[in-house]
């Protein structure tokens, strides 16, 4: 994405609830389905959902690929933030100087009412490459996959560093405190090693 922003849906909020994200392309399906010719995209993320998803495993087969329900939109509170995004995002390109540019709507042509704007969300949202939270961190808890040094809990040398551990999902983009996860297990095994 060449640029995007943060923007509140409503001015109440103390913090931005949605981020953009501006391709100088036309992107579907995460670019698995090229689209030919020039054009621009411009895709509206939820920053902090309600909804939760689950991962659970389809069976005793290590290899076996595990469920994922990612839950989009199992709050009513998510649909509707995505329904104002959805038109903040709309009033931004239909602005004059993006307006100019375009030749045709790829996919929202038809979409004029709210729940046409539920209607597309609930069939074309998906993520956004950054999933958290599935590798809870806790000592008294049965539900922890790691203690605070991020040690997996039962196996002895196994360690979790990376977003999953997060506790909730932050709002903006993940790299940035994964490096500092992965910088601050790599001070406590160093502090560990001197220690041993």
């Amino acid at each position: 994405a060449e640029c995007g922003g943060f923007l509140k849906t409503r001015p109440d909020l103390d913090i931005p609830d949605i981020q953009l994200h501006f391709c100088m392309a036309m992107v579907e399906d995460h670019g698995r389905k090229p689209r030919w010719g020039t054009g621009f995209s411009c895709h509206v993320c939820l920053l902090r959902p309600a909804s939760r998803g689950s991962v659970w495993l389809n069976s005793a087969d290590p290899l076996a690929a595990p469920a994922i329900d990612p839950n989009f939109f199992g709050e009513d509170s998510d649909v509707e933030t995505m329904v104002a995004g959805f038109k903040m995002t709309k009033r931004l390109l239909d602005a004059p100087a993006l307006r100019a540019l375009q030749q045709k709507d790829m996919f929202t042509a038809d979409v004029r009412t709210d729940d046409d704007i539920r209607g597309i969300l609930r069939a074309r949202s998906d993520t956004v490459y950054h999933p958290v939270g599935t590798c809870k961190m806790g000592t008294n808890d049965p539900l922890a996959v790691v203690d605070p040094t991020l040690r997996v809990h039962g196996i002895e040398g196994l360690r979790v560093v990376d977003a999953s551990i997060m506790p909730t999902l932050i709002g903006g983009n993940t790299n940035a405190p994964t490096i500092m996860i992965g910088e601050k297990a790599a001070d406590m095994i160093r502090a560990e090693m001197r220690a041993g």
